[in-house]
């Protein structure tokens, strides 16, 4: 590696044509300068300058020096700049949420990055032990989860809420549900069917169906992409239990009907990152959007 110190004494013998000025404006004596061009001509194994009396020429070799010392001048200078430059507008921001949320977030998302071309918004839905392990490996900048994670080696914020919808076809909507009701249109089972449908029968404040469970109806289907899960309940085929953001953007909604239950049903929802991980404004920019979109939706 060639030292920094004699590139800048060469570049300035260039720039002033003079070793007694070099030395001046770098505040060195003369000699100094003359060790630093010697140990650089050491280094590159070629004479830079041709020496005549108390004049000089540059050599083919010293002009390539030259240019190098000038492009890693300027690179320096680009680099402390840009350490200074944290622009909220312009980066990669990487984010991982549910596929619901994702079906929300993502067109709002790119109408932020077309009004910032230069802020570059990776987004991925996945399921909750992934966003949580992305997080941690520095795969995900951002992540968004149901529950907190017990773990001290997360940043957590609470970001809002997700609404948790019994949906069941159109045809076979009731105003008060029963066991026996559900059983005989059957279940759509899909990754997270689970957790919701537990957290919606133990919140729904209906004793009919607070103690029920996946295992207490037939399984009439199963489905592991988030666009195609009402589908089947579109056609008849089952119930079964998601946020009513995956409604929202069902095409053949019409044929879907939301069972009223006598108390609504919230998910929370915390944003979470790599504790003591420095956040650029980028991050804040994707974040105050996020919950913009959040707080505004119906």
């Amino acid at each position: 590696m060639l030292n920094p110190l004699w590139l800048k004494t060469f570049q300035t013998l260039i720039d002033t044509g003079h070793f007694t000025r070099t030395a001046e404006k770098l505040y060195m004596t003369q000699p100094g300068v003359s060790q630093h061009i010697k140990k650089l001509e050491q280094a590159c194994g070629y004479p830079l300058i041709e020496r005549y009396n108390k004049s000089f020429e540059i050599t083919q070799q010293g002009i390539a020096v030259y240019q190098y010392a000038l492009q890693y001048a300027h690179n320096e200078t680009a680099l402390l700049a840009s350490l200074h430059n944290d622009d909220p507008f312009s980066g990669p921001v990487s984010l991982s949420c549910s596929g619901s949320l994702a079906l929300l977030l993502y067109p709002k998302l790119l109408d932020l990055q077309c009004k910032y071309p230069n802020l570059v918004i990776q987004l991925e839905a996945a399921p909750n032990k992934k966003i949580l392990a992305d997080i941690l490996s520095g795969e995900m900048d951002l992540g968004i989860v149901r529950h907190l994670p017990k773990d001290g080696r997360y940043a957590t914020k609470p970001l809002g809420e997700e609404a948790l919808c019994l949906m069941m076809p159109k045809s076979k909507a009731v105003s008060s549900l029963t066991q026996n009701h559900l059983q005989s249109i059957g279940l759509i089972r899909h990754p997270d069917v689970e957790h919701y449908l537990s957290l919606y029968f133990s919140t729904c404040n209906e004793d009919a169906l607070r103690d029920l469970n996946t295992d207490d109806f037939p399984h009439t289907g199963y489905v592991n992409q988030l666009n195609q899960i009402l589908l089947p309940v579109s056609k008849g085929l089952g119930f079964t239990v998601l946020p009513y953001n995956a409604l929202k953007n069902f095409v053949n909604r019409d044929q879907i009907s939301v069972y009223q239950a006598q108390q609504n049903v919230v998910e929370k929802l915390h944003l979470i990152s790599k504790k003591r991980r420095p956040h650029p404004a980028r991050f804040q920019t994707v974040i105050n959007e996020i919950e913009q979109i959040l707080n505004l939706k119906d």
